[in-house]
């Protein structure tokens, strides 16, 4: 991380922060697709086998992923980053690298779907204890640690929901009990929202959705400190989750723009959202950014924006939103979000039968 860039609009840091990245000229990032590289002599092939930084193979890591991961952290104020293949990916190895065989975590009970199929579905197998929370009340995290906590994860604001945890109390208390955390910041960006600002030790990305943009690549990312992100790093290179450096390459063009288009996102969310809450339709509207909201005070403290994400209930019920998905013009009925394209979706028919509870409105 570069302090003296701490100053700078987030839509300048994404632009300036590589731009003395390499001593190729051109204006814009350059693709490295080889999966390996040459080694001068001894010397050079100690540099280039170093964990984390080094780039012997792209399994361990890219000129273009690590330059990728550069502005990453740069923009989440980090002292390094890294990519893997999907949000996904990211998480998973993250949980899998800061947990072992009989430690227990702390996560919500409102998040990702996949998060929570990864968590009770694949780390409950080989040992790790999940307990899910009301992740409004910081004192439902505290009850819940105990002597085997090592980990809190949290998602804020949670998808599909857009319930928010608060970052700093969370942090602070984590801290204080030398427990880790670490937040998935997908639905915030950078722009709008920094975790480590607030304590958190490390911060997870789908960089599918807004970072990326465009719907055209898929993409994950993790910034954190360099001993934590090294830690995951040795697990990602062990399990092969590394990012493809075409999609990393995609991704940093479109994080270029990430700062002009969550602008409009930002405003796109509101108005969509405040026009829902006067529909006589509509039983319920999610969003931060509305006044309504029981958690409007703590947007506003952590937030600088509030997504282009709205999730909505009708009151003629479950059934009904099939009928209204079916008679929308402009969005797109898709799982996608964060790119060019107004999408929409029922979280609860979209994961079926995947997960417990899936059609409850906890899923939305």
């Amino acid at each position: 991380m570069n302090p003296s860039l701490d100053h700078l609009a987030p839509s300048t840091v994404a632009i300036l922060t590589d731009r003395d990245y390499s001593e190729e000229l051109g204006i814009s990032a350059d693709l490295h697709q080889s999966v390996g590289y040459v080694f001068l002599n001894d010397e050079h092939k100690a540099e280039l086998t170093r964990p984390l930084t080094g780039m012997s193979y792209t399994r361990r890591n890219n000129p273009t992923s690590a330059r990728f991961a550069k502005v990453m952290a740069q923009l989440e104020r980090a002292e390094t980053g890294m990519t893997f293949a999907s949000g996904v990916g990211a998480i998973a190895t993250t949980l899998t690298a800061l947990t072992d065989a009989g430690d227990h975590l702390v996560a919500q009970a409102s998040q990702f779907a996949e998060t929570t199929r990864f968590m009770e579905g694949v780390l409950g197998k080989y040992g790790v204890q999940t307990t899910r929370v009301d992740q409004t009340s910081v004192d439902a995290f505290e009850r819940a640690i105990t002597r085997h906590t090592k980990l809190i994860y949290i998602e804020t604001p949670s998808n599909p929901l857009l319930h928010l945890t608060d970052l700093k109390a969370i942090a602070d208390m984590a801290k204080a009990k030398g427990i880790v955390t670490v937040a998935d910041n997908t639905l915030a960006t950078p722009v709008n929202q920094r975790p480590h600002e607030s304590g958190i030790d490390i911060v997870v990305h789908s960089v599918t959705k807004y970072i990326g943009g465009h719907n055209d690549l898929m993409a994950g990312c993790v910034t954190g400190s360099r001993e934590l992100v090294e830690r995951i790093w040795d697990t990602s290179y062990t399990t092969g989750a590394a990012g493809a450096p075409f999609n990393t390459w995609l991704a940093l063009r479109g994080i270029r723009t990430l700062g002009l288009r969550m602008k409009q996102h930002n405003a796109n969310g509101h108005a969509i959202a405040a026009c829902l809450e006067r529909h006589p339709a509509v039983k319920a509207v999610y969003y931060p950014g509305l006044e309504s909201h029981p958690q409007h005070e703590l947007a506003k403290r952590q937030m600088s924006g509030f997504g282009g994400v709205v999730t909505f209930e009708l009151r003629s019920g479950y059934d009904a939103a099939h009928r209204f998905i079916e008679q929308l013009k402009i969005p797109t009925h898709s799982g996608g979000l964060g790119g060019i394209n107004s999408t929409v979706l029922q979280p609860a028919s979209f994961f079926g039968n995947r997960l417990p509870g899936s059609g409850s409105p906890r899923w939305g």
